[in-house]
């Protein structure tokens, strides 16, 4: 309980006390945008490294040469743990928001540094406005801005099974002409999702795959995008389950 203690205070005091540099932050991206977005990066991972520290994570990451240097990307994954996105943020080269549920528009102070990251807001039970999420998903990848989804729509509460990939998920990929990254994430659920209430030391594995590029696929691929991805993600999890964690 004390990891788990330790991090809410943590996460509370970074919100409150970096509400000043929130401040800082809408003054800067008057003038310089690129450069607001820079910092927001910077801080966001460094506040999520603590967090993982806190809860004594070891991390093991493969595969980051796979990650395109040339353009923008959409990165998918599997999804168990709410600390897939404290892990995989800091990883990321380059300005990366999330597609997460419109849920999240309630929290203060967390929705600042979302909306500062390029986070996007799913409505999953309205179709207009999904459609404008993901239409605004394409200009971001567009501008140059990657983002990160989890295409099984909801964190997976099963251990080492896999819930059905959206097909919808990757369109900004497809409609934007960036690259999509499987990225697989192994024993993020050991953290904490396992034993509730608890924060344990574990060690998590995350592994970005070659990036697959859509322009290069005819119809039927794309229209089975979603098992298809899914299908490269569950194989390499179960190898690297075999390797890491043999039983």
């Amino acid at each position: 309980m004390i990891r788990f203690i330790l991090i809410v205070l943590y996460l509370l005091l970074f919100l409150v006390l970096s509400i000043p540099a929130l401040l800082a932050e809408w003054l800067i991206g008057k003038r310089s945008p690129g450069r607001k977005d820079r910092f927001s990066k910077a801080l966001v991972s460094w506040g999520f490294r603590c967090i993982a520290a806190l809860a004594g994570t070891k991390l093991i990451v493969r595969g980051k040469e796979n990650i395109p240097a040339d353009s923008a990307a959409l990165f998918v994954g599997n999804h168990r743990s709410y600390f897939d996105i404290v892990l995989t943020y800091p990883q990321f080269p380059g300005i990366t928001g999330y597609v997460a549920k419109k849920e999240m528009l309630r929290y203060p102070l967390l929705l600042n540094w979302m909306r500062n990251i390029h986070c996007l807001f799913l409505d999953r039970d309205n179709i207009k406005e999904g459609l404008k999420t993901i239409l605004k998903g394409v200009e971001e990848v567009k501008s140059g801005v990657s983002l990160c989804i989890f295409p099984e729509g909801t964190r997976n509460k099963v251990n080492d099974t896999f819930l059905p990939f959206r097909e919808g998920s990757f369109k900004i990929a497809e409609k934007g002409g960036v690259p999509v990254v499987p990225m697989v994430i192994l024993n993020s659920a050991d953290i904490f999702e396992d034993h509730l209430p608890r924060v344990r030391s574990t060690t998590v594995v995350i592994e970005f795959q070659p990036a697959i590029y859509m322009d290069r696929m005819d119809r039927s691929e794309k229209k089975n995008m979603g098992a298809h991805v899914s299908g490269l993600i569950s194989k390499r999890y179960f190898e690297l389950k075999k390797e890491y964690f043999p039983e």
